[in-house]
């Protein structure tokens, strides 16, 4: 057997393609460089214009295999493609902590998130000329409760060959207890898996990629963490970026973004990736 066999294929997913021409660009950018081999696009997103389209099919075009996924929007600052969607918080969606609390008391009606689902499935495809390949959600809204039936009908009907995003991953006990946030990760995600898999949609068998944001942090050690123990066809997220204006009155995440870039660009990552017996390719 070659050693090319015995290499794990990853995913290696750039979030939030048209939140910004910066994003966008450094998203791009990777993917050239052959760093990436998926991004997911926000179809509500500031940059969204043709031409950033265009760009980006020319990027993929490059690369021998680079998915093109949709990044199901639906929490604040972004507002939904349906007229009457709600809850809303003024004109725009809920902040994500208000959705993930409406959903785990039951208050929300999926039938909304299915409609909002499907229109942004709609754009992608008008867009496009495709369904995307893949589907996962902004902030993991996808793998809220009420929210994940609304989102698993929508991409069942309009996209059912596209996989979908789950957030989980088998991890030791002392892994799991440093990282809150993968832990209730985990705990969406396995209801997640549950209802995609009724509804005949396949998806990631492992994800990596979810740190503390607002810290300070070794991308790279970072990235030694997430490709540990993850496996074959198992998916890394990343939010690689160029800071601009329309990023930053958007998102909190700015610099953190171009840290990310400076290190999936870099040598460290191409050897990090032969170290650990992955390849995007």
């Amino acid at each position: 057997m070659s050693a090319a066999a015995d290499l794990r294929r990853i995913w290696l997913c750039a979030d939030d393609y048209g939140i910004s021409p910066g994003v966008n660009r450094a998203i791009r950018d990777l993917i050239e460089r052959g760093r990436l081999n998926a991004t997911s696009v926000m179809m509500v997103g500031a940059a969204i214009e043709r031409s950033e389209i265009e760009a980006l099919q020319a990027s993929a075009a490059t690369s021998p295999r680079c998915a093109i996924g949709l990044h199901v929007t639906l929490s604040a600052p972004f507002r939904p493609l349906t007229m009457y969607f709600r809850p809303l918080d003024g004109d725009m969606f809920m902040p994500f902590p208000k959705l993930l609390r409406a959903g785990v008391m039951r208050r929300l009606d999926p039938e909304f998130f299915r409609n909002e689902v499907k229109a942004q499935l709609a754009a992608f495809a008008e867009a496009f000329g495709r369904a995307p390949d893949f589907v996962d959600g902004h902030q993991h809204v996808q793998l809220y409760p009420q929210v994940r039936d609304g989102f698993v009908d929508a991409v069942a009907e309009a996209a059912p060959n596209a996989w979908v995003r789950q957030g989980g991953r088998d991890l030791p006990l002392k892994q799991r207890l440093a990282s809150p946030k993968a832990i209730v990760l985990d705990i969406l995600s396995a209801q997640f898996r549950r209802r995609a898999g009724s509804a005949g949609l396949s998806f990631n068998p492992g994800f990596a990629g979810a740190y503390d944001f607002t810290r300070t942090a070794d991308f790279g050690e970072l990235m030694r963490q997430f490709l540990e123990g993850l496996p074959d066809g198992g998916l890394v997220m990343c939010h690689p970026g160029f800071v601009d204006d329309v990023l930053v009155g958007l998102d909190p995440m700015t610099d953190v973004r171009e840290r990310e870039h400076a290190y999936l660009s870099g040598d460290a990552f191409a050897r990090l990736l032969a170290d650990c017996g992955a390849t995007l390719g």
